[in-house]
């Protein structure tokens, strides 16, 4: 019989990278959606140590032998406490913690490797209290003000001033009930494991490494801990929309020279080492300014970075969630057999809306059809909102995003024009800062329009 697996928390990404292995793998569920109703209902009484106490019952019920969760919310702790629970292999509960709680982190690197950290200081008040005239550390504005335990980037903001920092930190009934209970059953687990950390349910506050006058640009590194080694497994280039900190794409392989990641491999390890991290894949964000050489982190996340999957297995041929399933078992994750690349540079595309008056186009039936059969390599991920859900968006993010797409091309510059043709037919801007050639597009577009994959009434509509 397959191993049986216990996916936890599994959604968007990983039901693609796990539906790859149902020939190798059982999989069983636990889990819900954080985000959508009811599901996100069971936030109401949420418990992370109930939920594993539960799930190791489930795990000798049904002969599950591992666990695994890319999910940053609950799932990576939830899954670190159970395989500890299990005797399975894992990462160490208190690493996920030391991670996931980000003002302890930035105290863990001020000790071990403080040139590649910021001035940093917790906001001593609670959501919703008042905001004083002086900021913690000597910080100054603007700042960068961020939960100390959160996801997706939400509540993270740049604030100029203290009317804006307390604009930021106004909530209504329904959303601080909603942060209190996303907060909340991670801060339980992290008293009780690293007492030392504080509470979660503050913000952080951090002096901007990249700023509108000085933009310096963004990276992602993923690597693994396995057998006393800690190994990258690439760097994807974060892009951002101009003048913003929401992201545009994320492009690999990366520009970054190779004496900078060696830099980032370096600072991940001390940080990584510092904590306790011994087993499992990483991802570590950081800022580089190629004129000083000076590197910044911005946050360890102690999962893999689903989205950036994809990416790795089109240039590399690395299947991440195979390593991941390998991990889970206790396997070396690095003798998992490579694939043959479909490209030679591939990217994450997010299409993101800044006007909140601002409907975006929703693809056509037909629309999707001809995306697949220009662009058979494609994945595509639509996020349609409207009502509430849409005005948390923009208040908390402060842009909506709509969709994304996966491609891969030749080289950067086919990339891009595989984007650009793609966009077109999605009728959504392409996530670049301009067209690269419109002649071209146009030519190419319309080679999409007299596809012979597509029916007369495919065509004509498109």
């Amino acid at each position: 019989m397959p191993p049986k697996t216990l996916l936890l928390f599994n959604y968007d990404w990983d039901c693609d990278g796990y539906d790859r292995h149902r020939s190798t793998h059982t999989f069983t569920h636990a889990g819900f959606d954080l985000f959508s109703f009811p599901s996100n209902a069971n936030l109401v009484r949420f418990d992370l140590d109930r939920f594993v106490t539960r799930l190791a019952k489930q795990a000798r019920a049904e002969n599950i032998t591992a666990v695994t969760s890319q999910n940053e919310q609950f799932g990576a702790l939830a899954a670190a406490l159970l395989a500890e629970k299990m005797g399975w292999p894992g990462t160490s509960p208190e690493a996920v913690v030391a991670c996931q709680h980000k003002l302890y982190a930035r105290e863990v690197l001020e000790r071990v490797c403080p040139e590649a950290n910021v001035a940093f200081g917790r906001l001593p008040y609670t959501y919703g209290g008042t905001i004083g005239n002086t900021l913690p550390n000597g910080l100054r504005y603007p700042v960068f003000a961020k939960p100390i335990k959160a996801a997706f980037s939400v509540l993270a903001r740049m604030v100029q001033n203290q009317v804006q920092l307390h604009d930021h930190t106004r909530f209504g009934i329904y959303e601080r009930w909603v942060i209190e209970r996303l907060v909340e059953p991670f801060d339980r687990v992290a008293q009780r494991l690293l007492s030392q950390v504080g509470s979660s349910h503050s913000l952080i506050l951090e002096e901007p490494a990249s700023t509108a006058e000085h933009p310096v640009p963004q990276y992602s590194l993923d690597g693994v801990a396995f057998d006393g080694e800690i190994k990258p497994i690439g760097v994807v280039d974060s892009i951002m929309y101009p003048g913003t900190q929401s992201f545009m794409r994320f492009d690999y392989p990366s520009q970054l020279p190779a004496d900078a990641q060696a830099q980032a491999l370096i600072v991940a390890k001390k940080f990584l080492n510092a904590i306790g991290f011994t087993y499992g894949i990483f991802n570590m964000e950081f800022f580089y300014d190629a004129l000083s050489k000076k590197l910044t982190v911005i946050e360890f996340n102690p999962r893999m970075a689903s989205q950036f999957a994809d990416l790795y297995l089109r240039v590399d041929g690395r299947d991440l969630y195979a390593m991941v399933l390998a991990l889970a078992h206790g396997k070396n994750p690095w003798q998992v057999p490579a694939q043959a690349p479909t490209a030679g540079a591939a990217a994450s595309f997010v299409y993101r809306e800044f006007n909140e008056n601002t409907q975006p186009v929703t693809p056509t039936a037909i629309a999707l059809a001809a995306l697949k059969s220009q662009f058979p390599d494609s994945l595509l991920m639509h996020f349609p909102k409207a009502g509430h859900s849409l005005k948390r968006d923009f208040k908390w993010l402060g842009s909506y995003r709509y969709g994304i797409l996966h491609l891969g091309g030749v080289d950067a510059a086919g990339l891009r024009t595989r984007c650009e043709a793609a966009s077109a037919i999605l009728q959504w801007p392409a996530p670049y800062l301009e067209i690269a050639n419109p002649a071209h597009l146009a030519t190419h577009v319309a080679e999409i329009i007299s596809s012979p994959h597509l029916s007369q009434t495919q065509r004509l509509s498109t």
